[in-house]
């Protein structure tokens, strides 16, 4: 995969960053997701590989594009899976709230694990604790662990976690321990990647987000030298079936980020919509927009900030 690609892909997710950022406040999540999903799918047909979407908008019957399964580039270069999400937050879009991303991330055929549509455990570090998590100790013995390996004093640790009834607890746990903590409405995949950047003042992030929102925070991390456990959490028969249907055959299993995003060959890639820990969101100006990426590659390890001028030469059509 050269590196080109990474440019390229940029390209993609800063197209479906100027689209969606216009809905910012707007009150209309779904409208804001549909900008996003229509310029991503246009720009990504000048990107030279074979994709397949294996995380996208959905099942075929529920996602006209960006569907899992559709096939996606010019038909030139490499064949490669592809994991995306055109609007991350749409609620952040929809009510001007910070966090939302535009994300993809790609890897060799084969090397994304196809996560199901449903809920999972996480916890999220950057390089310096990688070797101190495990998701089936408690979280007090991973806030320690995590502390000894930083060379912090626990109040000092700080935790992000979704701001969700389901939290109550993992919250009231947390502060027992006196680490601090960084709630969010939304955006669990640049919290993850967060933990990994020291200039984010996050350290760990815990709790319950989205499955697929793991595998993409882990071919983040993987690039940055963090580490992403996760354990599925199926609620019913239907989430238990779609699993099985999409080869997960232990339900239990704890995932690393190397399990969820294989190989050496990712490249992964996100635009600010709206401003966030992680990045400056769409700034809109007379005549243009100015965006705020980033890119990276495990192969090299490289992490590319990249701030774009865009100029408009007429308004683009509502």
């Amino acid at each position: 995969m050269d590196r080109n690609l990474g440019l390229d892909l940029v390209r993609v997710t800063e197209a479906a960053a100027l689209a969606c950022a216009r809905w910012m406040g707007r009150g209309d999540k779904n409208a804001a997701d549909q900008a996003a999903v229509t310029a991503m799918r246009r720009v990504f047909d000048i990107v030279d590989i074979q994709g397949t979407v294996v995380i996208g908008e959905g099942e075929r019957d529920e996602a006209p594009m960006l569907y899992i399964g559709e096939e996606v580039g010019s038909g030139k270069g490499p064949e490669v899976d592809i994991a995306l999400d055109p609007l991350e937050c749409t609620n952040s879009v929809a009510y001007g709230r910070p966090n939302a991303l535009s994300v993809i991330a790609l890897a060799q055929r084969g090397h994304l694990l196809h996560a199901p549509d449903t809920y999972m455990e996480k916890i999220a570090v950057g390089p310096k604790a990688a070797g101190a998590i495990d998701l089936n100790r408690t979280i007090e013995e991973n806030l320690e662990a995590i502390a000894a390996a930083k060379g912090y004093d626990l109040e000092d640790l700080t935790t992000v976690v979704l701001d969700r009834p389901r939290h109550e607890d993992l919250i009231l746990r947390i502060r027992r321990t006196g680490a601090r903590i960084h709630l969010i409405p939304d955006g669990d995949v640049s919290a993850a990647i967060a933990t990994a950047i020291d200039s984010t003042g996050v350290d760990v992030l815990l709790g319950v987000g989205g499955a697929p929102e793991g595998v993409l925070a882990a071919a983040a991390l993987r690039c940055l030298g963090g580490a992403l456990q996760g354990r599925l959490i199926l609620r019913n028969d239907e989430e238990r079936g779609r699993a099985k249907k999409m080869g997960i055959d232990d339900p239990d299993r704890v995932y690393t980020e190397s399990d969820l995003a294989r190989g050496d060959r990712i490249v992964f890639a996100t635009t600010g919509v709206t401003d966030g820990d992680l990045l400056p969101g769409v700034h809109f100006r007379a005549g243009g927009a100015e965006t705020h990426s980033m890119v990276m590659r495990v192969q090299t390890g490289t992490i590319r900030t990249i701030r774009t001028q865009h100029a408009f030469d007429h308004e683009p059509h509502h």
